[in-house]
């Protein structure tokens, strides 16, 4: 017996609705994940960021690294920031390759940086103006920890949208470097003068003008599921570091304090799975807190971190009110390593330092920065004649965040900011290795710190010829 079924024709198309047609495919689905891993190192660790390090006594704050891991449905990239004052190469290097070995993950799409903080150990080696090819036990318990972060981060791993904005806070950051009336900017440690002097006396009467911009903006993505729970936020801003910590403290500054403060506001620091605020630092090589024609009066440890960090929560969570949020943005990464020279001390130069350095330090125990700066220039005769410089730029949508491996000076921020080709674009500091500070010709010629041998590692033309690899970068990701 034969059986007939007729179906009616609001049947027939709810089946055909359910049945992808031949060569259909299903929408892609954006993701997103994040998490935390503890990197605080031992009690009797070298706290750096100063001239001369010294240990540990007392965890203020654990630090952290904070990590996001983005899916669009065929590519995904990763953005990890690390409370640390700069994270070497060979650690970025060693986290990524076991990323891309665990997750399938391509080293090129995933973004390392440090926020800068002066009150960590080092994740830099014994010293961070010595190129080296082996890690100590502090940077291989960073990489493993980076790795075990970003796979938590990839487990949770759930639809998303996601949203682009900025915030604006000028009241915070303040170019650091200044010309002053004649006669009055101080010998450098080599004995010869500068046009600009950096930190100058606040509130001398000698201040002239700041030697450069600011640049205000807090430019941010957001992450959220389709109901509405926040997942991560990614900001970044281009303020050096605030400071004000404890004797002997380890402490995140003020980037920990406003993620803790965000986390807050979203009313999300209870929230499973945990909601994690990011904080990376920007384009802040010349940028820091010090209002040097006001100054303001002597405050507690902490006081002014705190401060800062719930001024910068506040201004970016209230930038999410308008915020539109998408179902999807393409993601993408471009990732290359130009050769760019290294700065080499002359035979005049080479011969003051080794005389220096025969003579000793002024005094015993007192910080001499001859001496400090002799022992940098005999170090940079040793420094490669080129150095590889990691430079990386990934798409969001219509947005491109890129990095360099330096202390890059505000000037070259904004000029990004402006060249791009995506927009909204920015760029995020001391990314995947720490080659000293960035600044742009001009600066070079007015001289100061930032441009002394040894604090500054690579050729004078650097910054321009990395801004244009960034530029082209992005311009091939907006093909």
């Amino acid at each position: 017996m034969i059986l007939q079924y007729t179906l009616s024709s609001a049947m027939f198309a709810m089946l055909v609705s359910a049945t992808p047609l031949m060569g259909q495919q299903k929408p892609l689905v954006f993701r997103a994940g994040a998490a935390t891993s503890n990197i605080t190192p031992p009690l009797g660790s070298p706290i750096v960021g100063g001239f001369a390090p010294f240990p540990a006594t007392h965890v203020h704050d654990e630090l952290h690294a904070r990590c996001l891991v983005l899916d669009d449905g065929r590519t995904e990239l990763v953005l990890v920031i690390c409370d640390l004052l700069g994270i070497d190469r060979l650690v970025s290097d060693e986290a990524r390759a076991i990323i891309e070995e665990d997750l399938k993950i391509p080293k090129a799409n995933v973004l390392i940086s440090a926020t800068h903080t002066h009150s960590a150990a080092s994740a830099l080696g014994r010293d961070a103006r010595i190129i080296s090819d082996t890690m100590d036990e502090y940077q291989r318990f960073v990489a493993r920890r980076i790795v075990d972060g970003v796979k938590r981060a990839h487990n949770l791993l759930r639809p998303a949208q996601i949203g682009f904005g900025s915030a604006q806070a000028p009241q915070h950051v303040f170019n650091r470097r200044w010309h002053m009336q004649p006669g009055t900017i101080p010998a450098n440690p080599f004995g010869t003068f500068d046009k600009v002097k950096m930190n100058p006396p606040a509130g001398s009467p000698n201040l002239y003008e700041p030697a450069g911009p600011t640049d205000p903006q807090i430019p941010f993505v957001a992450l959220r599921e389709p109901n509405g729970k926040p997942i991560a936020v990614y900001a970044t801003y281009s303020l050096h570091y605030v400071g004000g910590v404890g004797s002997g403290h380890i402490s995140a500054d003020y980037f920990a304090l406003y993620c803790e403060t965000l986390a807050r506001l979203f009313k999300a620091d209870q929230q499973s799975p945990a909601f994690v605020a990011m904080l990376s630092n920007g384009t802040s090589g010349d940028i820091n807190n010090i209002n040097f024609k006001n100054p303001r009066p002597k405050q507690e440890p902490y006081a002014q971190m705190k401060f800062v960090a719930n001024d910068v929560a506040q201004k970016v969570h209230a930038a999410h009110v308008p915020l539109k949020y998408r179902d999807h943005v393409t993601l993408a990464a471009r990732y290359r390593e130009p050769s760019i020279g290294t700065r080499r001390p002359s035979h005049e130069l080479l011969d003051w330092a080794k005389k220096k350095i025969a003579d000793g330090p002024k005094k015993a125990g007192q910080t001499d920065l001859s001496y400090i700066y002799a022992e940098r220039t005999l170090n940079m005769a040793k420094h490669p004649v080129t150095l590889k410089m990691p430079l990386q730029a990934l798409r969001l949508g219509d947005a491109v965040i890129a990095t360099m491996p330096c202390e890059i000076f505000c000037e070259i921020g904004l000029d990004f900011k402006k060249r791009s080709t995506l927009q909204p674009a920015w760029l995020v500091s001391i990314a995947h290795g720490y080659y000293g500070y960035l600044p742009t010709p001009k600066h070079h010629e007015l001289g100061g710190y930032e441009t002394w041998l040894g604090t500054n590692r690579l050729e004078v033309q650097a910054s321009d010829k990395l801004l244009a690899n960034l530029l082209e970068m992005t311009a091939e990701l907006n093909k």
